[in-house]
């Protein structure tokens, strides 16, 4: 059988598990690709209206090559790809590494941890000095609690690295 004829494996990439301070030091990075993915995440929203203008306007027609807009719709597809690609690779990347964008309006950044024996979400939000929050991961920002709060039955809290 030749290497080609094996079905491709897929690995699962077991994300990164975050302390306090290396999500904090991580964190100038994550901030500074925040209005970048805002821009755009805007640019394709104007995109996405165009083209649906001009397909309610022309209909079939568009797709024709003397069509008025034909050009211009064939680089607005060409622009949206570029974009969205850009976006789901840098996404992706921050995902491999255990960093969650949340809400990138509101600029909610969660990065994975292991509290208390259990794989959190250090939380963090656009506008604030550092990560002192986590919620469980089923939780959600409502469940975020500040991490020198007590944990399960009162214990204090503990963050720590396991990979």
């Amino acid at each position: 059988m030749t290497p080609d004829a094996h079905p491709t494996r897929i690995e699962a990439r077991v994300p990164r598990l975050w302390t306090v301070e290396e999500a904090n030091a991580r964190l100038p990075a994550v901030q500074e690709l925040l209005p970048q993915l805002r821009a755009w995440v805007v640019r394709l929203g104007a995109i996405h209206d165009q083209t649906e203008w001009m397909a309610k306007f022309w209909g079939r027609e568009l797709e024709a090559p003397d069509n008025p807009h034909h050009a211009l719709q064939a680089t607005l597809q060409e622009e949206w790809n570029r974009l969205t690609d850009r976006l789901e690779t840098i996404v992706h990347s921050l995902h491999d590494e255990g960093i969650e964008i949340k809400d990138l309006d509101n600029g909610l950044v969660d990065f994975m941890a292991k509290r208390e024996g259990d794989v959190v979400y250090l939380c963090w939000r656009d506008g604030e000095p550092a990560v002192a929050h986590w919620h469980p991961l089923e939780g959600g920002f409502r469940n975020r609690r500040r991490l020198d709060a007590p944990g399960k039955a009162g214990s204090p809290p503990h963050l720590t690295r396991s990979n």
